[in-house]
């Protein structure tokens, strides 16, 4: 696959509308809790649920688009999306204009986020099984690199433009509202424009392609990837779920009140993807790092942005700490998703990406609620906490056989579909009719 060519254009847009939309709605949702007047944790737990349901949703979503294919799963994901967002906004704007209590309408807004946690991970993962039919071992770490740059980058657009969104008819809502209308306009090129049947793939070994990749969780190959990118990715959770209130909280003691603070938690926010963009777009191209490589240097860099967090208090100190956790997930993303794309069959690589996008369900689910308790508790709790987390996935990167070597066989491997298979993503089992 041509990483220039107009279909990774498009799956890279769908990444970044998705990316962005939700960074947005991380931006202002600090701000929404405190104007009606509700608890941190209780902001960050009703939300849970979303996270649990993108967990148990992420490997039904892998194993349709096996089925139905990769284009048509996409569009699903696509659809949640603007339906989660139009919903969120909604139930906002009824909340904080009075139309309703505050207590029914962020029940309204938790709802919408249920349903972005049923359907919104179809579509990434969709997209990066689309990328792995169509590209060799070799051209993988980069092809994911470059559809993973996609989230850093819609974590610049998102925060860098939810305050321009805050306008006086839709407060701070308005980002959503937004979104909602990007993701439209994605989904029709989606639908118009990507190319869903020039590719093809190997069946299973058992001729029956439906049974492949199950119980992959706890198969070798992949499941210390796993476990390490579920260490780095509930940190990343934590930093992200308290970073809004922790600005909020620093802000307050020279008297800025919530929704004043939403331009300092954006820029907060765009430091971070910054960050991420330097390392996915610059240093991973650059130096060409193998998996491996790419995990080690992502653990240790964000154990260091939150020991920086303990140690540096006030805004400047929240921001550039942030940032260097940033980087470090920039590093470890790309590095335990390309490994464990790498470790398995081209037959396995639906069920894989499910795997791996589950971890943004489960990072979500437990992590932020504690972490905000914890940040109620006392402020520097959650980064003492990242800390011990990060510091598990560092010494794991050289503990576990299986990340200290990397994916086996890499150079010589040959992943080329014969001529006779059937396209990939024609409806069906595919590849094996």
């Amino acid at each position: 696959m041509n990483l220039r060519s107009p279909a990774f254009a498009i799956l890279f847009s769908v990444s970044l509308i998705a990316a962005a939309g939700n960074m947005a709605l991380q931006s202002v949702l600090p701000a929404i809790g405190r104007e009606f007047r509700l608890s941190d944790t209780l902001v960050a737990g009703a939300f849970a649920i979303s996270a649990l349901m993108w967990t148990v949703a992420s490997p039904f979503w892998a194993r349709l688009s096996d089925r139905l294919g990769r284009k048509k799963v996409i569009l699903i994901g696509l659809g949640g999306f603007i339906v989660s967002m139009s919903g969120f906004g909604l139930a906002a704007t009824s909340g904080l204009e009075g139309w309703l209590g505050a207590g029914i309408a962020f029940t309204l807004m938790a709802v919408a986020r249920t349903v972005y946690g049923v359907f919104g991970s179809a579509a990434p993962i969709a997209s990066q099984a689309y990328v792995a039919d169509r590209t060799s071992p070799q051209q993988r770490t980069q092809a994911m690199s470059l559809l993973a740059s996609a989230q850093g980058l819609g974590t610049v657009v998102g925060p860098a433009l939810a305050p321009f969104f805050v306008l006086p008819l839709v407060g701070l809502a308005g980002p959503m509202y937004a979104f909602a209308l990007l993701g439209l306009v994605v989904l029709f090129v989606t639908w118009r424009r990507l190319p869903s049947g020039e590719v093809v793939r190997k069946p299973s070994p058992s001729g029956r392609h439906g049974h492949a990749g199950k119980g992959l969780w706890k198969d070798p190959r992949v499941r210390d990837y796993l476990l390490y990118g579920l260490l780095v990715t509930g940190a990343q959770a934590v930093n992200i779920s308290v970073l809004g209130f922790h600005i909020i909280d620093e802000l307050a003691a020279s008297g800025l009140e919530a929704r004043a603070a939403q331009p300092f938690i954006g820029i907060a926010m765009l430091a971070g993807a910054a960050a991420t963009l330097m390392v996915q777009w610059g240093l991973i191209p650059l130096l060409k790092l193998e998996p491996r490589d790419l995990m080690r240097w992502g653990a240790g860099l964000a154990l260091v942005g939150n020991l920086m967090s303990i140690s540096s208090p006030g805004y400047y100190g929240v921001v550039v700490g942030y940032a260097v956790v940033s980087m470090g997930v920039g590093f470890a993303r790309p590095g335990f998703t390309a490994g464990s794309s790498l470790s398995v069959g081209p037959h396995e690589q639906g069920s894989v990406a499910g795997l791996m996008m589950s971890l943004a369900g489960l990072s979500f689910l437990g992590p932020p609620v504690i972490g905000v308790a914890l940040y109620e508790l006392s402020e520097p709790a959650p980064f003492v906490a990242n800390a011990l987390l990060l510091a598990a996935a560092t010494i794991l990167c050289f503990a576990s056989p299986r990340l200290r070597v990397g994916p086996p066989d890499l150079p010589g491997r040959d992943e080329t579909p014969s001529p006779e298979t059937p396209p990939a993503s024609q409806p069906g089992p595919e590849g094996n009719r």
